[in-house]
């Protein structure tokens, strides 16, 4: 019986440069593919330590098995370690399609005064995207432009702080420092938050919202209903993207 091959982790060379490293580790994730299962093969709790979910994402390293939004955040932030010039940050997107609501994840990349990508999702569009944003906007708005494609709508977009590069570090990722309900708001409005907020990121001066309050966060649109307790992570990552 023939063993499936099992691609070999990219290793980082002086040579390269950010693009084309970020190309490597995006070019890894999809030689592990998007995971069609309907079963999630690793256990990824959101409010756990960095260091915990770097074991996690050695385990896939090792695994090598389909794997979805959420944990090709992770493992993204894995790859990404010990690239001080690579910030990598959470983008979450909630929207509506056909009377249903979806959610998925990316992760965030600045780099040398330029935003992009990287992740998995069902379209190709959803995942990850060039180093050639000059804001995080213009990032965020062509996401909201790929979704058109599908005729989902946006309705809220989550924006985490900088993860640190500490991979021991006990601190778990802060994963909705500013939340948007897009939906609600003027384009203009959601660009000029997005920008005061990453100026904000860029200079470091944000803290986690957990650190004051564990369930306070920074929101901007009004919402007509009231806040909700999200699902559980696990049960979250069942409707999770399905864009």
């Amino acid at each position: 019986c023939i063993q499936p091959s099992v691609p070999p982790v990219p290793n980082y060379r002086l040579s390269m440069s950010i693009p084309e490293w970020l190309q490597a580790i995006q070019t890894y994730m999809k030689m592990l593919q998007y995971n069609h299962t309907g079963t999630q093969f690793f256990e990824i709790r959101k409010t756990r330590p960095l260091s915990g979910l770097m074991e996690t994402a050695k385990e896939m390293t090792r695994e090598s098995l389909p794997i979805k939004c959420l944990e090709a955040v992770i493992l993204g932030i894995y790859l990404t370690n010990g690239q001080p010039s690579v910030e990598r940050f959470p983008i979450s997107f909630k929207t509506h399609f056909s009377g249903n609501y979806f959610h998925h994840v990316v992760l965030g990349i600045y780099c040398n005064g330029r935003y992009g990508s990287l992740g998995m999702s069902r379209r190709s569009d959803l995942m990850d995207k060039p180093l050639t944003y000059r804001t995080l906007s213009d990032l965020i708005f062509e996401f909201e432009d790929s979704y058109k494609k599908y005729l989902h709508s946006v309705k809220k977009v989550k924006i985490g702080l900088y993860v640190p590069h500490e991979p021991h570090s006990f601190q778990p990722i802060e994963w909705k420092q500013l939340v948007l309900n897009v939906s609600k708001m003027m384009h203009t409005e959601v660009r000029k938050e997005l920008e005061k907020f990453a100026r904000d990121m860029r200079m470091k001066i944000l803290k986690p919202s957990s650190a004051h309050s564990p369930m306070k966060e920074r929101s901007r649109g009004k919402s007509l209903s009231p806040h909700r307790r999200q699902a559980s992570p696990q049960r979250r990552a069942c409707r999770r993207d399905k864009s």
